[in-house]
């Protein structure tokens, strides 16, 4: 069957009918912290199932084994199924993680009150992507009003390790075969549908010297004095990443970034050790493997240049572990169904063209395109996330956005499962 125009307003009357109900599931969802680090997301995770069971949606609970949680630097991951089956015919996945940044500083409303203004909701998460657990269960929902014939099946995918790079959310669900769709789609911005992103990887770097007083510094081997030369040597790579581009709109160049920096004991003691983080984006076209290698190569030579011209004795050390590799996604052509749908019913709602393209971050989406299933980016949220403020103070979802991108999920999934 294909869906009329009749059965597409049917939809949309749903959804306005029970955008409250809506409203109020996603300020539920915000109200239970899953501030990561620390990752104590399980609670989380019993409360999203709790309120599932209230719609008669069932969520199946897959607990990471607490060993494998701590060992990633984590306190507790549960990770959610809603398999919610109709047919024979292709089985779709939505996918939302739950786990978000601590809120930090700035906050002009309660990061976990789910306060509303102006038809604006703030919080931690409001944006990325708790809102997308509200889009996701609430477009099932309407589809499901309609007592259709459909041919196939939707699973919910609520995952609580993006923030970590999601080997124990989706990554575990797949890895473990735990679940095959056919189709994904994952959280994303109303405005735009994401084909493409970046890969990232993150290295932790040790850089040993030896504590002294700082009053006989010469006893002693300065660290953050070693360290100067790998972190400026480091910086200067960011001019020779403009000039390598990629043919993916929406990406522009890889770069690279301090994130954290960890340093001495006292004001008046020479630093023994200092610790840094560093963020290497990658464009789609770029091999993780050599861009590791580089840069791992690069820290150990301007090291042993640094330590050439002094005393073995006033030698510094350096240690290099990788934290994180998260692989580019790149388009597989599969996913055109998906771009197809939603642009068109998305030009429906929002009254615009919308673009596919790439963006710059990087999402659990890869780990699905790497098993070698299809997706995209799409759901609730304004055309930039500098708009949105995710991961700084006053996060912020317009929640006429959360209702047109639940019409257009809900629109998109009615076409996939009737042909």
């Amino acid at each position: 069957m294909t869906f009329t125009a009749t059965q597409y307003e049917q939809l949309d009357q749903w959804i306005d009918t029970h955008f409250d109900e809506q409203i109020a599931f996603l300020s539920e969802l915000v109200k239970v912290p899953t501030d990561t680090p620390p990752g104590n997301n399980a609670p989380h995770a019993l409360r999203t199932a709790q309120l599932l069971e209230q719609f008669g949606m069932h969520a199946q609970q897959i607990p990471i084994p607490k060993e494998v949680v701590q060992e990633a630097g984590l306190e507790s991951i549960t990770n959610l199924i809603v398999r919610r089956e109709y047919g024979a015919g292709p089985t779709i996945a939505l996918n939302a993680h739950g786990d978000v940044v601590p809120p930090g500083e700035g906050w002009t409303h309660d990061p976990y009150g789910a306060e509303i203004v102006d038809g604006v909701m703030y919080g931690r998460a409001t944006a990325v992507s708790k809102c997308d657990f509200s889009t996701f269960t609430f477009a099932v929902r309407a589809l499901e009003s309609l007592n259709a014939k459909l041919k196939g099946n939707v699973e919910l995918h609520f995952t609580y390790d993006e923030e970590f790079g999601g080997e124990l959310g989706p990554g575990w669900l797949l890895s473990h075969k735990l679940t095959q769709p056919d189709l994904m789609i994952a959280a994303g911005f109303s405005y735009q549908v994401i084909t493409a992103h970046n890969g990232c990887l993150q290295l932790e770097v040790t850089v040993h010297g030896q504590m002294a007083h700082a009053a006989i510094p010469d006893s002693g081997v300065d660290a953050l004095q070693g360290a100067l030369p790998v972190l400026q040597k480091l910086y200067e790579q960011n001019k020779h990443y403009k000039e390598i581009t990629s043919s993916v709109e929406g990406i522009t160049h890889p770069y690279l970034n301090i994130g954290k920096i960890d340093a001495g004991t006292n004001t008046n003691v020479i630093p023994g050790k200092v610790v840094f983080k560093l963020d290497r984006r990658m464009i789609p076209e770029e091999d993780p493997t050599q861009v590791e290698e580089t840069l791992r190569a690069l820290i150990t030579k301007t090291v042993d240049e640094y330590n050439r011209p002094l005393a073995s004795n006033k030698h510094i050390r350096v240690e290099i572990k990788r934290i994180l590799l998260a692989r580019s996604m790149r388009p597989l052509g599969a996913n055109a169904p998906l771009v197809h749908a939603i642009q068109k019913h998305a030009k429906t709602i929002l009254h615009e063209d919308i673009p596919a393209l790439g963006t710059p971050l990087y999402t659990d989406v890869r780990l699905y395109t790497e098993h070698g299933i299809p997706g995209v980016i799409y759901g609730a949220g304004p055309r930039t996330v500098l708009e949105s403020h995710a991961k700084r103070a006053d996060e912020r979802l317009n929640l006429n956005d959360l209702r047109a991108a639940t019409k257009i999920i809900a629109r998109t999934l009615a076409d996939l499962l009737s042909t």
